[in-house]
């Protein structure tokens, strides 16, 4: 039990050990922070004030909502009480009996800050309205009703974008958990896997990668966040991919790739983290998002190969089976991309294929030796 307990509390270190040092994380968050920066490029904030009202986080926009109106209304709802004092509207005041008010039935604070409310909102309940008597209340309704659609405008604008922002389109397409390396078509191939959840397309997809180290140049210079492309690509080519179902991505391992030099049993101890982007255009919306996801060496897999994952039932309709979205199984592979190249035969497991057994019309069909990442 306490060996259980220890290994637990091992793996929770790792686990976050390995959360920090991502620069991507698995959905798409970016993990770095701004230091010393100087205090006028923080003005820069301010004068592009939509963009960061937009990025503020739910909680601080319905924060401003609801104090934009009140104060809006409070503030207001002084200037109608400073109004009627003047005018001698009071009830502390004993205006006298013919006395005609800026408007009427507004003798306290507190019916000044209701009708404040009832002018900004068009509510008009006519227990209280506005006499032609004085020139300053016309001007304050005036003032009001411009400064109270400003305000309205405004914030159904900003409600309005972070409800439509091209993120929450991002949500719905998913990264496998892990990469795989196995062979395919005669190349010896790096494959992930991704979803739309949607059934609208995303139009325009392109899919790209970037190979994130630190390098050592010969002159002794230290390069931190090293970027080196990877491309990725399917069957049909790597530009405006159709994204009606499941797509498995592969970067084809040459000797101009990074992944070139690495091997089984030295890919884990290398570091570096493996980026890999999405760009479209939502069909439905028409807003164009990015979808980002990382691997690092301990998430990449040699020697196996996804799962079939699409299968045609009787009626002939094409099925997903998410269940296996994420499951691989052994594959026979060379040990690194030199062997696979130059030694033909040297293989990590059998030299069996994978029977595409999902594509048949069952119900359930068993998959043997199948790894769950």
């Amino acid at each position: 039990m306490v060996f259980g307990i220890r290994k637990r509390i091992h793996d929770h270190l790792v686990e976050r050990r390995i959360r920090r040092t991502r620069l991507v994380t698995k959905y798409g968050r970016c993990n770095i922070e701004f230091g010393n920066v100087k205090y006028g490029n923080h003005f820069a904030f301010l004068v592009d004030f939509w963009t960061t009202f937009v990025e503020f986080r739910w909680r601080f926009v319905l924060f401003f909502f609801i104090a934009s109106f009140t104060l809006s209304w409070f503030i207001f709802g002084l200037l109608w009480f400073w109004i009627a004092r003047n005018n001698g509207d009071l009830t502390w005041q004993n205006p006298s009996k013919g006395h005609i008010p800026c408007v009427d039935n507004v003798y306290n604070l507190i019916t000044a800050f209701l009708f404040s409310l009832e002018t900004q909102t068009s509510i008009g309940y006519g227990g209280r309205a506005i006499t032609p008597f004085c020139s300053g209340a016309v001007t304050l309704i005036i003032i009001q009703y411009l400064i109270g659609n400003i305000i309205n405008c405004f914030m159904c604008g900003v409600i309005l974008a972070k409800i439509s922002i091209p993120k929450k389109r991002a949500k719905t397409i998913t990264f496998s958990e892990m990469a795989v390396i196995c062979p395919k078509k005669d190349f010896l191939c790096l494959m992930i896997r991704v979803a739309n959840l949607r059934k609208t397309l995303m139009i325009g997809s392109q899919i790209y990668g970037k190979l994130l180290r630190t390098t050592i140049k010969p002159d002794g210079e230290t390069i931190i966040m090293d970027q080196v492309n990877i491309e990725f690509m399917v069957d049909a080519g790597k530009d405006n991919l159709f994204f009606v179902c499941p797509l498995t991505l592969y970067h084809v391992i040459e000797n101009t790739s990074p992944f070139f030099e690495m091997a089984m049993d030295t890919v884990h101890k290398q570091e570096f983290e493996l980026v890999v982007f999405l760009d479209g255009t939502a069909e439905s919306t028409n807003s164009a998002c990015q979808v980002r996801t990382s691997f690092i060496p301990q998430e990449i897999m040699w020697g196996y190969n996804f799962l079939p994952i699409i299968s045609r039932n009787k009626e002939g309709k094409y099925r997903v089976n998410f269940s296996n979205f994420s499951k691989v199984v052994p594959v026979a592979t060379a040990h690194c991309a030199y062997c696979f190249h130059n030694m033909k035969g040297h293989h990590l497991h059998s030299i069996n294929g994978i029977d595409n057994g999902e594509f048949e019309v069952i119900d359930n069909l068993e998959q043997p030796n199948m790894t769950k990442m």
